[in-house]
């Protein structure tokens, strides 16, 4: 795929999905105004894969948060086994230390397998964190202090977004992604 291509449905999933579904109450707002950076890794392996992190973590941090507030680090091809991607979130988790910046930046994940721990394959609840990719989203953590003291019973969002999941179901689900 070229890189429109994975933006596009990228840009899909986060319209239909993280924000038309609200799974994430905070996202509709820096994504209207343009704050959500989109870059797709081209790496060959993994080592290039953690250059790439290196390098938007670095840029993340040094970027004005009106400019861009988040970032999504994609990779269509690399790691298409959700076990051997999150293995891969620790070697993410240390290069967030390395550059020093634990508490200023996080890393949520997202992958087309997404599986939470004492889940079948099939529950609806994994759909939270399914992507159409192999997903890295580089998070200032000041933007989420913000958003959580903003929006009322925060901590309430995941069992949310289960029900909602769950009354979608599997057919909504694919519903969401026909053609009209």
């Amino acid at each position: 795929m070229d890189d429109e291509s994975v933006i596009a449905a990228t840009r899909e999933w986060l319209e239909k999905a993280v924000i038309g579904l609200n799974l994430c109450p905070f996202a509709k707002a820096v994504y209207v105004k343009n704050q959500v950076r989109i870059v797709v890794s081209h790496a060959k392996h993994l080592d290039g894969l953690l250059e790439d992190l290196d390098r938007e973590l670095d840029f993340l941090a040094a970027a004005s948060p009106d400019e861009v507030d988040t970032t999504l680090l994609i990779h269509p091809t690399l790691l298409p086994d959700f076990l051997d991607f999150n293995d891969f979130l620790q070697l993410v988790e240390a290069a967030v230390e390395e550059h020093e910046l634990e508490g200023v930046i996080q890393v949520a994940s997202f992958h087309p397998q997404f599986q939470f721990e004492g889940t079948e394959p099939d529950d609806m609840g994994n759909y939270t964190n399914r992507a159409p990719f192999p997903t890295l989203h580089l998070l200032r953590e000041a933007s989420i202090e913000r958003a959580v003291a903003a929006f009322p019973e925060a901590e309430t969002i995941f069992e949310r977004n289960i029900e909602t999941l769950e009354k979608l179901g599997p057919a909504g689900w694919q519903g969401l992604w026909r053609k009209l």
